[in-house]
């Protein structure tokens, strides 16, 4: 398998924590997202995927996008240890909490979106951009620890008491909150589960600072 990624990417963090926990190796090619290179946007990479984002999951000759859908194949052809729960119930709740993080709080706080807010014509200063960052992580966080003091069995994972799909979304989200200074302290619980799953050597070997190649 190959994985196109970078580094900082929350959306590709999330798939080399996959990659790890299913015990899969793989070969990491950085493509490097800051504004004055934007490999993203190469004529080479836009062949591979039309979107221009990452990560990409190439397995011998099929090629896969956009995070999640490259962690539920993950589950479906390597099936252990599972990150999704057979029951119907379950595989609903924990898909609900790891969409809040990757369709309500990351797409609006991904280097896409920021750019843009400092370009032209909005022309946002660093502070306003901070301020937008910081709104959509609260709103996102407060809903999950409400959410994760009904559905953790034992306060180190966001559902029951065994890595999921939720554990692997919250991980990346929380490093960049704590990247951008956001303040973290209402979130006691997502803190507490963040700590212990950062202890885990599979989520350990997928941090950025493993794969840093830009400032």
């Amino acid at each position: 398998m190959k994985l196109y990624h970078y580094f900082r990417s929350s959306a590709s963090y999330r798939v080399r924590i996959a990659l790890n926990l299913k015990g899969l190796a793989y070969d990491a090619v950085a493509v490097d997202l800051r504004p004055g290179v934007m490999a993203q946007r190469s004529a080479e990479y836009l062949a591979l995927n039309p979107e221009g984002l990452v990560p990409v999951l190439v397995d011998g000759e099929r090629v896969f996008t956009q995070s999640l859908a490259i962690i539920e194949y993950l589950d479906e052809t390597h099936p252990q240890p599972p990150l999704l729960p057979r029951d119907p119930d379950a595989r609903a709740r924990v898909r609900g909490l790891a969409l809040v993080i990757a369709c309500e709080m990351a797409p609006l706080n991904n280097s896409g979106v920021l750019h843009y807010l400092k370009g032209p014509p909005l022309e946002a200063d660093e502070d306003t951009v901070n301020s937008w960052y910081a709104h959509w992580i609260a709103r996102g966080f407060t809903a999950l620890e409400k959410e994760v003091g009904k559905t953790s069995r034992d306060g180190r994972h966001m559902y029951g008491a065994a890595v999921t799909l939720a554990d692997v979304c919250l991980v990346p989200q929380m490093y960049n909150a704590r990247r951008y200074q956001c303040d973290l302290t209402p979130y006691p619980t997502l803190r507490a589960i963040c700590a212990h799953l950062e202890t885990l050597p599979e989520f350990a070997r997928a941090a950025p600072e493993r794969f840093e190649s830009a400032p």
